[in-house]
């Protein structure tokens, strides 16, 4: 029987990864669901024991690119890990947090409670870039298990950028500014997605009225906000607002996912009063 303890995040981060760095590429999210739902029908079809096996196996057919099929129990132990099953089978990991400080395993555990499938995003070690990266995972309950694939999310792009403004805006048109900063304020909602978020600002009293990243920042005072080089950035884009009604403003911010100041490009639009603002960052 294999002996159950809790591994640091730094020993996760070596072991589960280590053995895919030599990997020659990424996978795209859609070869990462289908490898998913692969595990999920075979675990179905097979069973616990015959599934684990194959599961683990790094020569066989759940191990593709830097994808592998990983699961927990919902005491947070592995019970199967392609990436490095010899070292991780067995290893209570439920207070491991990632790369952030979220409590993953256990965020895993509770997402899955009152529902079979649920995705998950958490910031993970790629040991081919050796950077911390976005990465976003399925997760499947079956029974006392629960399965996941996960693959690391590609940068975001000034087109992802203008397009989740655009929803934005949508939503805020549909619902008011109100309704539509409780979405944007949803940290696991469909308007933060891997490095991009959705913030609002209240056009006449300079507050914000939702920040994706930073929901607690709701009701202060954002026009004297500057960033890391000392630039004036929100009362440049509500000038830019209220003048012009839509711009783009570049400054210099923190990446979240990452944790290193990047250069930073928003697009921003005026809606009711509001700005409403996506940017995007390059490093």
């Amino acid at each position: 029987m294999h002996k159950k303890f809790t591994l640091g995040l730094a020993g996760i981060l070596l072991l589960a990864t280590s053995m895919l760095a030599g990997a020659a590429e990424h996978a795209t999210p859609r070869e990462a669901h289908a490898l998913f739902s692969q595990a999920v029908r075979y675990l179905q079809a097979n069973g616990p024991e015959k599934a684990w096996a194959a599961f683990n196996d790094r020569k066989g057919a759940f191990v593709k690119k830097d994808l592998y099929v990983y699961v927990i129990d919902r005491e947070g132990v592995y019970v199967a890990n392609g990436a490095a099953p010899d070292s991780l089978i067995g290893l209570k990991v439920l207070d491991t947090v990632d790369a952030a400080g979220a409590p993953l395993f256990r965020q895993m555990i509770a997402v899955t409670e009152n529902q079979q499938e649920a995705r998950i995003r958490y910031v993970w070690l790629n040991r081919q870039s050796n950077r911390v990266e976005p990465k976003v995972s399925w997760l499947h309950r079956e029974g006392n298990y629960i399965v996941g694939v996960g693959y690391y999310a590609p940068r975001s792009t000034a087109d992802d950028a203008r397009k989740l403004l655009d929803s934005a805006v949508a939503e805020v048109r549909r619902l008011g500014i109100a309704r539509a900063a409780d979405s944007f304020n949803d940290a696991h909602g469909r308007f933060v997605r891997d490095d991009l978020y959705v913030f609002a600002v209240n056009l006449a009293s300079g507050k914000f009225e939702a920040h994706g990243m930073n929901p607690r920042w709701v009701g202060t005072d954002a026009s004297d906000l500057r960033d890391v080089e000392g630039h004036p950035l929100i009362r440049e884009m509500i000038d830019l607002a209220k003048t012009r009604g839509e711009g783009v403003v570049d400054y210099v911010w923190r990446n979240p996912v990452t944790n290193s100041v990047e250069k930073k490009r928003s697009f921003i639009r005026r809606e009711n009063g509001s700005l409403i603002a996506v940017g995007f960052y390059s490093e």
